[in-house]
């Protein structure tokens, strides 16, 4: 694996992060702000009785969560590339590697046309991790109120609990590391993919609504769409004729494709 082999999953997680502005944008600004101690959940109460804090610690909220989240994406992918990389090790891997590498283009097209408001089919996917949030999210109460001397560190946790939320967009990137064959390269997947929707998480905990309503603009998110979408109709017509490596990699969203070398 290299550099060049996750790009693709870095410009996903980018383009895709419009999505995340919806999803997690809210709660990104709310927990970059000093609460007064609130009790209750969900994050909405938190959000209406926010007060301003100091730049530089609104800046170690938002960074501390943010690390959080993408940690869990890692672990995530570790999780289901070990599975698979087991499993193919067992049973043999290159029918399995094969359909999986098209359903993660599929995916991709899928996430492509969410993105642009035109299908939104892949949020049906969210249900698959319905079970597993609804054990998490009440572990969340502990971590409030949020101000404090250890608030990063509350952010910390709250952002890798935070990760586990269901996303369709983030399990179409997992069916990508899946495919990566193992633990660590599963880890890395998701770490590229988590590190694209940075930017953007970042800077909605320091500007806030002014970039939400930008980014949920139709012709953004027609751009981000459509972009994300030819890389999942690159890679279908890459894995029907056969089309070997080389600056495909840069644009083809998956660690090994049908026919190299795994």
């Amino acid at each position: 694996m290299t550099v060049l082999s996750l790009f693709p999953l870095f410009m996903v997680g980018l383009l895709g992060s419009v999505h995340c502005v919806g999803m997690c944008g809210g709660i990104v600004s709310a927990f970059s702000v000093a609460s007064t101690p609130v009790k209750k959940f969900p994050v909405a109460v938190i959000a209406r009785r926010a007060t301003a804090v100091s730049g530089l610690d609104g800046v170690s909220r938002v960074v501390a969560y943010n690390v959080g989240r993408i940690g869990s994406y890692a672990i995530a992918g570790a999780i289901v590339g070990g599975f698979a990389g087991g499993l193919r090790f067992l049973v043999g891997g290159a029918l399995i590697q094969a359909v999986g590498y098209w359903l993660a283009n599929l995916m991709l097209v899928a996430l492509g046309l969410y993105l642009m408001d035109a299908w939104r089919g892949i949020v049906r996917l969210e249900s698959i991790g319905q079970a597993l949030w609804r054990r998490i999210q009440p572990l969340m109460k502990y971590l409030m109120p949020l101000e404090g001397r250890f608030s990063p560190l509350k952010m910390f946790a709250l952002g890798g609990l935070w990760g586990w939320l269901p996303c369709g967009m983030v399990y179409s990137v997992l069916l990508t590391a899946m495919l990566s064959g193992s633990a660590l390269s599963g880890a890395a997947v998701m770490l590229a993919f988590g590190l694209g929707t940075l930017p953007t998480l970042l800077a909605m905990g320091m500007v806030g609504a002014r970039l939400k309503n930008w980014l949920q603009r139709r012709p953004v998110r027609v751009i981000s769409g459509v972009i994300v979408l030819s890389f999942g109709v690159l890679g279908l017509y890459r894995a029907a004729h056969g089309l070997p490596v080389h600056w495909l990699d840069t644009v083809c969203t998956t660690v090994t494709g049908v026919g190299d070398k795994p």
